[in-house]
């Protein structure tokens, strides 16, 4: 007998079942007739959701987007935590390390998937900026930071951060202390007041 679902519920389904498939075979790997034979649907209902598997990709990485959003807009919001605290946190949170999720994320990563980065980069960009920027502007306010840009330092460091964690190749050692060193730059900052960072990581 047909299961009829709710069209929110049944879209998450689809998505839910890609996520799995594309972390179990990759993406490449993955037809659309596997995720057709994983929900149990006909082609013509899941071509109601989503146009093609590219846009099935695009809606999964809306959604870990959505949850980097989240957890950014819960620690500006924590008073318990340092204006020190809320920047680091605010930008470890962009980059994942569940292993389905970095999966998609490396896979995004790829030369042929240029736009799919592209949109990505986009979009944690313009939802994260304005929420570094109050973390930036506290900091201002504190006499911490020390910078007429906050909105643009805000951009540098989301993008800087981006080429950092997300591409561990070479010395990563050495990359970070290069990213702290120049996040005390672009913000003004005490030299050496976000050394301990690098204990972070360790």
């Amino acid at each position: 007998m047909r299961v009829l679902k709710e069209p929110e519920e049944r879209r998450n389904e689809i998505l839910d079942a890609a996520y799995e498939l594309f972390f179990e075979k990759g993406y490449d790997n993955t037809s659309v007739l596997d995720i057709l034979e994983k929900v149990g649907i006909a082609k013509g209902t899941l071509y109601y959701y989503f146009k093609s598997k590219e846009d099935i990709m695009d809606a999964i990485i809306e959604r870990i987007i959505a949850k980097m959003l989240s957890k950014a807009n819960a620690i500006v919001l924590d008073d318990s935590l340092s204006v020190h605290e809320k920047l680091l946190r605010t930008l470890m949170s962009l980059h994942l390390n569940e292993e389905k999720g970095q999966m998609v994320m490396d896979h995004i990563h790829n030369p042929q998937n240029a736009r799919l980065h592209k949109k990505q980069l986009d979009a944690i960009t313009h939802g994260v900026t304005p929420i570094l920027t109050l973390i930036l502007e506290e900091g201002i306010a504190q006499g911490l930071f020390s910078t007429p840009f906050p909105y643009e330092s805000a951009e540098m460091l989301l993008i800087y951060s981006e080429m950092t964690f997300d591409h561990p190749e070479g010395n990563i050692a050495r990359k970070i202390a290069a990213f702290i060193c120049n996040m005390e730059r672009i913000l003004g900052a005490e030299k050496n007041s976000f050394s301990y960072m690098t204990q972070l990581f360790n």
